[in-house]
């Protein structure tokens, strides 16, 4: 596994905690020896951290090489890119008086914000490649290790495709790492009932508003049609780790609910889930994001032909 990323985005972080799930780790290894690092790895799982500090760095050379990898036998070459917002590097930076690597002279401050733009700009192709992107800006260490171990505890590496199920809200902006998206704004929304407002997705009163809308049942037999058959098709052409991010207005309550319940939906299937509700997560204070960080997952049931009382 190769893992790279903007700088202050965590990749260091992510390598030790991949070292504590038993891979054997190397961070920024000059690319010349980085082909025989990997083939001499033999049965020990290998994560090797690359970025613009290593020697011989090329953005090119190294998709090459992972393109040489994926055409060798025996080996199954993931990348992995950590990345976070432009204003948490910039504080992240800040806090530590660090010198951004691709930063020019001039003041601290200037020179960092041009450091991140010009690193940015030469790792797209990088983040574009990668077989998974982890946005560490709303991350503590403790839910970032979480997420690492999730993705990656299964003896030190991935076997078959891991589907993220995850909840926001539009207005925050989509998920960086989304690989498909729903929007449930069309959905009535509890957010203007004044009893279920300060609930969210997990409560069952808000899940049988919610279920009560006539467009719900359609949509959702719809939804699970469509992804059934096609996350076996990402699954068969190599693909690691799959994004599906529910979105609505404010991320508490229609997009949790539909996050909740198709995860259990795919779960049920035997994929390996890991869901997230990033609004809920943000509201660290308030008893909803407490429930959501502790991953409490509620008795939310699909509907259509599992659920009869719910068809229309």
């Amino acid at each position: 596994m190769l893992v790279s990323g903007l700088s202050g985005a965590g990749k260091s972080s992510i390598l030790r905690m991949l070292e504590d799930l038993g891979f054997e780790t190397v961070d920024n290894p000059p690319l010349s020896v980085l082909e025989e690092i990997v083939l001499e790895g033999g049965a020990v799982p290998i994560a090797a951290g690359v970025d613009a500090r290593t020697r011989g760095f090329d953005v090119a050379g190294l998709l090459a090489l992972l393109d040489r990898l994926h055409h060798m036998p025996h080996v199954a070459p993931q990348l992995l890119f950590a990345t976070a917002d432009e204003a948490v590097l910039l504080r992240r930076f800040s806090e530590t008086r660090r010198r951004h690597p691709l930063a020019p002279g001039g003041s601290l401050g200037a020179s960092v914000a041009d450091g991140i733009a010009r690193e940015a700009r030469l790792l797209a192709p990088l983040q574009d490649a990668a077989d998974a992107v982890i946005d560490t800006s709303d991350l503590p260490l403790p839910d970032l290790r979480r997420l690492v171990e999730e993705r990656f505890r299964e003896s030190g590496g991935l076997h078959g495709m891991a589907v993220a199920v995850m909840s926001f809200a539009f207005p925050r902006g989509l998920p960086r790492e989304a690989d498909l998206v729903f929007d449930m704004r069309f959905l009535r929304n509890p957010h203007y009932d004044p009893v279920l407002r300060p609930l969210t997705g997990q409560d069952e009163p808000v899940a049988a508003f919610i279920q009560a809308d006539s467009g719900f049942v359609p949509f959702w037999q719809r939804m699970t049609a469509l992804l059934d058959p096609l996350l076996p098709r990402y699954a068969a052409e190599g693909k690691k780790y799959l994004t599906v991010a529910m979105g609505c207005t404010g991320g508490r309550h229609r997009s949790v609910l539909l996050a909740e319940m198709l995860a259990a939906h795919l779960a049920e299937q035997g994929w390996r889930v890991d869901l997230s509700h990033r609004e809920l997560a943000r509201a660290m204070s308030g008893p909803a994001g407490q429930r959501a960080k502790n991953g409490h997952v509620p008795a939310v049931s699909p509907v259509g032909r599992e659920a009869p009382s719910c068809t229309p």
